[in-house]
């Protein structure tokens, strides 16, 4: 049993595991034990979210790929392809196209098990037991996030040969567009708008996440995440570097985007 004691399973729903059309958007709910796979529909549907369900991670593939839901909520357990694979899987295909964030479940205590998840591109981790009025507050922030309109006339973004596009939500990096999660995009933004500025990992947290406490393993994977398709050598990261014992700094100032366009003409030739 996955869902804290007190409870109960939520029952109605059509035999395929759909549920009705629902106002905020399509979640994918991704777990082999029936019990929690329910409650969780139940309270996401009436929350006003549509629910589809999939027990293991082959259909959940299938689901994800016919269905291009707003999110999915993936358990890390699965029988067969655990949602570590299924989570890596979907990113691989990813490419070219807006990733779907991805909320995965992971037993408590496992952090990594939860660090894991989050190397393979998993946006948020909720812990077993849990209660669901917690999970669909999470489901609730991270796509909140993931569909906020940027401020009125915000500009883009551009330092070194990256140019982050805020109402588009894109990122290129000298000409090629980059296949970043949700809290990567997040972490970047906040990251280019701050130049040159120490960023301790809690401000990150608080100010990237909306979290005012939380793993703070989850601010260093995702900056490891993001280096890996921002730097050059990520071995040897230019633009995002480390200040030992405080948190992190952005090299690179905000450039117009003539100077990103300059840049990127200078990566090409």
């Amino acid at each position: 049993m996955g869902v804290s004691d007190g409870e109960s399973a939520y029952e109605g729903h059509r035999p395929d595991g759909t549920d009705e059309i629902g106002a905020l958007g399509g979640v994918l709910v991704v777990d082999d034990d029936p019990t929690v796979s329910e409650v969780v529909a139940g309270y996401l549907k009436r929350a006003g979210f549509a629910v589809r369900r999939a027990a293991d991670g082959p259909a959940a593939l299938r689901a994800a790929e016919e269905l291009r839901p707003d999110l999915i909520v993936l358990d890390l357990m699965l029988p067969g392809m655990d949602g570590l694979e299924v989570c890596r899987r979907l990113r691989a295909r990813e490419s070219g196209t807006r990733p779907v964030p991805v909320i995965m479940l992971t037993a408590r205590g496992d952090e990594d098990d939860r660090i894991l998840g989050l190397e393979v591109g998993a946006d948020d981790y909720v812990t077993k037991p849990f209660s669901p009025r917690e999970l669909v507050l999470r489901v609730q922030s991270v796509l909140r996030r993931a569909t906020a309109a940027a401020p009125a006339g915000e500009p883009r973004l551009a330092a070194a040969g990256l140019s982050l596009d805020p109402a588009a939500r894109r990122v290129t990096k000298k000409g090629r567009e980059l296949a970043l999660t949700l809290r990567e995009f997040d972490l970047l933004a906040y990251f280019l708008r701050h130049s040159g500025q120490v960023c301790d990992r809690e401000r990150l947290m608080r100010e990237v996440w909306g979290w005012d406490f939380g793993d703070l393993s989850t601010v260093t994977v995702h900056v490891r995440r993001l280096r890996g398709k921002v730097e050059d050598d990520p071995a040897s990261p230019r633009l995002i570097q480390t200040v030992w014992g405080v948190g992190y700094r952005f090299e690179a100032s905000p450039a117009t985007e003539a100077t990103s366009a300059a840049e990127t003409a200078a990566g090409r030739a």
